[in-house]
């Protein structure tokens, strides 16, 4: 890479006894074998304790620009290790006297180490030796999360294939980027980025799914009854079976987010949106309408039934989309500090209530149009897709 011939050295450093934390190791990930996540990483990081653990050098005497070994200064601290070391010290306050008690009980132990795939073995290995050596409480998981490629090939500078994250951002917005990244790539796992396939997975998801059902329930609400909910959404609820399917969907949001499946959990808080697209398609509000006396009541309470569905999805969905998350439950009627201030109770069905008023309907979310243009008199096509529509029904 570098161009440039291997020198041997031979040299005196301080090392670290790695091998006397064998078996605590061992121990350590037999009784806690969430300790390292996914499972599949738990499976390298047992079969390098297993191969036999070595001690390694934790100072180098050739290097001037590190952190000087403590009475020696003829030696400066392994980068590694020093760099370890940062997640207990990295806690202190700006200004604050740098002790070890004072930077523990700033936040030590971690509940969630989220590393690398191929730093796993720094994180698994040689720094829970580190802390145990030094009698301190280790972080309650490790987890090694995978690489990304983009159209099916390893990015790299000479190949002029990065992506950008700030300029995705610009062209698409947070929300579908956070979403693509989170929904496509399963947590853990290698992940492929194709800018067809995220325009398709944002439209179909965001805009047709999410936010075409919350616009079209809210046309018929302000059409039929001035925008006015007619009924509380835990009376409209009673008995329906939609109601069964959002909270057992709500519920496996809930485990997966506790799991880090956050692939899972975002397909379980759509399947709500797919289910919520299917009962109002199915139950025809607008035809009830027409007929008027008992089926109009019955319509209404179709209405407040979808709009309680999504004002759960807005709550299930924030940690991942959290400015259209917010946009649905403006709709909805609610303020900005209302959103701010929901928790994960807030899914419980029975939020909206009789004689809520919703806000004028409007898109939430833009559909991103993907159209080829031609650029110039020579005939060069070019893909152009920065451009947002926002879609009615």
């Amino acid at each position: 890479m570098h161009l440039k011939p291997c020198v041997k050295r031979k040299e005196d450093n301080y090392f670290f006894a790695l091998s006397k934390y064998q078996k605590s190791l061992e121990e350590l990930l037999t009784c806690n074998p969430n300790f390292v996540q996914p499972s599949f990483r738990l499976n390298e990081v047992q079969s390098w304790i297993k191969s036999g653990l070595r001690d390694f050098s934790i100072s180098r005497a050739s290097v001037e620009w590190g952190i000087p070994v403590p009475n020696d200064r003829k030696q400066t601290i392994y980068v590694w290790f020093d760099a370890l070391l940062g997640y207990v010290s990295s806690l202190l306050k700006e200004g604050e006297e740098p002790t070890l008690d004072k930077a523990i009980s700033s936040g030590w132990p971690a509940s969630l180490h989220l590393i690398g795939k191929d730093i796993l073995r720094f994180h698994a290995v040689y720094w829970p030796a580190m802390l145990m050596s030094a009698g301190l409480m280790l972080p309650k998981v490790v987890f090694g999360h995978g690489f990304l490629t983009k159209d099916g090939m390893k990015m790299g500078k000479s190949l002029g294939n990065t992506l950008e994250p700030k300029e995705l951002v610009n062209r698409f917005g947070p929300d579908a980027v956070r979403y693509f990244f989170v929904r496509e790539v399963e947590f853990g796992n290698d992940g492929d980025f194709s800018e067809d396939r995220f325009i398709n997975i944002v439209n179909a998801h965001l805009a047709n799914t999410i936010g075409n059902l919350l616009n079209r329930t809210l046309g018929l609400l302000k059409k039929n009854c001035q925008s006015i909910l007619a009924v509380d959404s835990a009376t409209a609820g009673e008995g329906n079976p939609f109601k069964d399917t959002v909270e057992n969907l709500v519920e496996k949001a809930r485990c997966h987010y506790e799991n880090l499946s956050l692939s899972s959990a975002c397909e379980s808080v759509l399947d709500i949106g797919i289910a919520g697209n299917v009962y109002i398609d199915e139950h025809a509000p607008w035809s009830l309408f027409k007929q008027g006396g008992p089926s109009s009541e019955t319509a209404k309470k179709d209405l407040v039934i979808i709009l309680e569905a999504m004002r759960i999805v807005a709550v299930a969905l924030s940690p991942i989309v959290p400015g259209l998350c917010l946009r649905i439950y403006s709709q909805l009627g609610y303020s900005k500090d209302k959103f701010e201030a929901v928790t994960w109770s807030d899914t419980r069905w029975g939020g909206l209530k009789l004689g809520q008023v919703m806000a004028e309907p409007k898109p939430v979310f833009g559909r991103i149009e993907n159209k080829m243009e031609t650029e110039d008199g020579f005939g060069v096509v070019r893909n152009v897709a920065n451009k947002r529509k926002l879609i009615k029904s």
